[in-house]
């Protein structure tokens, strides 16, 4: 395996149109791929076609890496390859596991409503989970199926700490759930070199609000404020 110096050097040879360093990236990322296309399995699509998309997520996450994220290359790859295979699935109608997803979506929609109306509060995927007898995995493939990412930006819990549900994707999490956090890097470039800082160390390193506050010599009020004008930005890019 590359350490990661020598992989941004190969990556950034890629970006250039070295076919030998692309060649270099894909051997030392197959076993990667592989562990991804695992999870996919039995899903109604050829192993070699899984790999095919699965490639395709890997080429793109060459093009889009961006060194300054300061994240390891597998890390932004996972999530960019899982995003592949379920954009493939989801418009090719693969697997009638979608249908139930689906249906497992509207039954969350109501569920919401509900929640919402007696708590004044949006309930947590740890609560849907109990709720429907499932596993939170299957509750994010859900919310995902109905193209719901606005979920992402609800509160995470009744306490007013200013936890979204995207704070609950941390990197301790199954690597499936980082596909939330690629969303927000592919708009860094629309924000400023401050705001882009912020979102690197809130959902890239997992930083508090205080820690922010303390590493950019500011309040914490004035880091929250400046989040939540952040994710109305990735509202709309939604």
């Amino acid at each position: 395996m590359l350490e990661q110096d020598e992989l941004n050097l190969y990556i950034r040879k890629a970006k250039e149109g070295d076919e030998n360093a692309k060649a270099v990236i894909f051997e030392n990322n197959t076993p990667l791929l592989k562990s991804i296309i695992k999870n996919f399995r039995n899903k109604g699509i050829e192993y070699d076609d899984l790999y095919q998309i699965a490639s395709m997520g890997l080429l793109k996450a060459i093009n889009n890496f961006d060194e300054s994220y300061n994240v390891k290359f597998s890390t932004y790859t996972v999530p960019m390859v899982i995003g592949e295979i379920k954009r493939y699935m989801r418009d090719n109608g693969a697997i009638k596991v979608s249908r139930t997803l689906k249906m497992l979506a509207g039954k969350i929609n109501r569920y919401t409503a509900e929640y919402q109306a007696k708590n004044n509060a949006s309930p947590t995927i740890e609560e849907m989970a109990k709720h429907f007898g499932c596993e939170e995995d299957d509750i994010l493939m859900a919310l995902d199926s109905a193209r719901m990412p606005v979920s992402l930006f609800e509160k995470a819990d009744d306490e007013d700490s200013g936890l979204q549900l995207i704070d609950k994707l941390s990197a301790g999490d199954k690597e499936e759930e980082l596909i939330e956090k690629i969303e927000i890097s592919r708009i860094l470039g629309d924000l400023s070199e401050r705001e882009r800082k912020i979102v690197i160390l809130r959902y890239f390193r997992d930083q508090t609000q205080s820690e922010i506050a303390k590493d950019l010599g500011v309040s914490q009020v004035q880091v929250s404020r400046l989040e939540n004008k952040i994710l109305e930005k990735i509202r709309l890019k939604f």
